[in-house]
């Protein structure tokens, strides 16, 4: 038997399933295309996470939108990060084009325009449904990890979520903590000793720093009412068809800190929100985090251990997520060994840094008999890619190189006036653009502060009239029982009788002469 002959046999039996799959391409050997030696992934495993990687204009926007639109027309519903903004287009279908055409006839698979129903999300000022979450949601374990608090400090932070719960002081934002924070430390703090113990002031201190880092990447955005209730990501439109709700992060970027507590807020909501699941034939949910890098760049360790938490314990609520960013060594070891699926477009070695990564990323993948694996990953053209998946027995399939069929849908952005169409359209926009302003935290203790102010400051005033009137009747006390004084009023008393008296005599010898 011929290696082509024994290589689509394999390819075959490893990428064919019994339940339903979503095509990814055709089989590619020796950088030839083999028609109808198709590649595809079970949808019952894709709740197994997943990595699409490669450097930059390889592929991987478009890999993730066939993805995305595939998992839609079964009835998956998506939610999509996307943080360059060219996601959009999924919402119009494909207007075709030669190239596409010669494409999917070396694929062998026919091209069928489409488009999938979305819904805009924002975490900003961009054109969307405004995401939100209370701080009291996140819990003082997680609040505490998005500062990024010692153990000190973190113990601190509970005390406050306590002392909030105790006296029913609603913790919505970022204003309600520093408050509640500035209440214990000044007139606070008798009421707090008496049942917590005292909190040091030099850690509150450091805790506000760390607010207000967080709230310089505008996170106070974030924090507030009303709150986004996850399950409105499990929504179908009346086709079936899953609803792909896009998070455009175009202008977060340049803030990390707040795209991760996002994230871990959103998988806190999920874990503790959904059923356990277990082995079904369709994922609930499947999640794209596009730029995955800024995750991880700039958090902590403890951020990391969360990450790695939930990516182990989600996959049990039916929820997938895949990562996609430039090289696999983005990822924590940890975490990418929780990654089931793994796409890998071509690699760029400009520098010795960049080989010793192409040999790394070569290692993450099967061994295989057909591909000089680390030098094809030079070699790879757009809109190609290594696949390795995992079969409905949880088994690794065979690294292929797959020829990747085109999106059905536009692959371009949509323009400002599509985009203010597909709003129009939204229920959800209804339901969380509007803003919620009750008293919380801060109200209520800037309340009792006022009230405490103004009392000390009666108080004050009358203790001050007081102090002002035994003053001025001691001076006078003290004045007329000196000796001295009243020696000097006696001699004074004296000499103006005396005046009187001697005008008086004048007075009464003149008329009696």
């Amino acid at each position: 038997m011929s290696k082509e002959l024994t290589f689509i046999k394999e390819i075959q039996s490893g990428y064919t399933f019994k339940g339903e799959s979503i095509v990814l391409g055709g089989a590619m050997l020796d950088a030839v295309a083999l028609q109808d030696t198709l590649v595809s992934i079970p949808l019952k495993t894709m709740n197994r996470h997943g990595l699409i990687s490669g450097a930059t204009g390889t592929g991987k926007t478009k890999t993730l939108q066939i993805l995305a639109e595939q998992l839609s027309a079964h009835s998956v519903p998506v939610l999509l990060m996307d943080i360059k903004g060219d996601l959009s287009g999924i919402a119009t279908p494909n207007e075709g084009h030669p190239k596409i055409d010669e494409r999917h006839a070396r694929i062998g698979l026919p091209f069928i325009p489409g488009s999938s129903p979305v819904e805009f999300l924002t975490l900003s000022g961009e054109k969307g449904v405004r995401l939100r979450a209370t701080v009291a949601e996140f819990g003082p374990v997680l609040f505490s990890k998005i500062l990024a608090l010692n153990d000190t400090q973190a113990g601190i932070m509970a005390v406050i979520f306590k002392y909030c719960e105790d006296k029913e002081l609603p913790l919505l934002d970022l204003e309600d903590v520093k408050q509640v924070m500035l209440y214990l430390s000044d007139e606070g703090k008798e009421e707090l000793q008496k049942i917590y113990g005292l909190i040091s002031t030099s850690s509150v201190g450091a805790i506000m720093r760390k607010i207000v880092e967080l709230e310089q990447q505008d996170a106070q955005r974030f924090f507030g009412e009303p709150s986004f209730e996850v399950d409105d990501l499990l929504r179908l439109n009346k086709d079936g068809k899953g609803i792909i709700s896009i998070l455009r992060l175009t202008d977060i970027q340049d803030r990390p800190k707040l795209f991760s507590t996002f994230m871990l807020q959103i998988l806190a909501e999920i874990y503790s929100t959904f059923p356990e699941e277990g082995d079904s034939d369709l994922p609930k949910l499947v999640m794209f985090i596009d730029e995955a890098h800024l995750i991880f760049a700039e958090a902590s360790n403890a951020l990391h251990d969360q990450i790695e938490t939930m990516i182990k314990l989600i996959r049990s609520k039916g929820v997938g997520i895949f990562f996609v960013t430039q090289n696999p060594a983005d990822i924590p070891d940890d975490v990418l060994g929780q990654l089931g699926l793994k796409i890998q477009h071509a690699l760029r070695a400009f520098t010795a840094k960049d080989r010793r990564a192409i040999k790394l990323a070569a290692e993450n993948y099967p061994l295989t008999t057909y591909y000089q694996t680390e030098q094809l990953l030079t070699e790879m053209g757009i809109g190609e890619a290594f696949i390795s998946a995992l079969n409905e027995k949880g088994i690794p399939t065979p690294l292929v190189h797959t020829l990747l069929r085109a999106p059905q849908s536009r692959m371009d952005i949509l323009s400002e006036e599509e985009i203010d169409q597909v709003n129009r359209h939204s229920v959800l926009i209804h339901k969380y653009n509007r803003d919620i302003d009750r008293d919380s935290a801060h109200e209520i203790l800037e309340e009792k502060m006022k009230i405490a102010r103004t009392e000390e400051h009666k108080e004050v005033t009358k203790q001050t009239s007081r102090r002002s009137g035994r003053k001025e009747k001691s001076f006078l006390q003290e004045f007329f029982s000196n000796t001295t004084t009243r020696q000097i009023g006696r001699t004074v008393a004296r000499e103006v009788t005396r005046g009187i008296l001697g005008v008086l005599g004048l007075g009464g010898s003149t008329r009696k002469r």
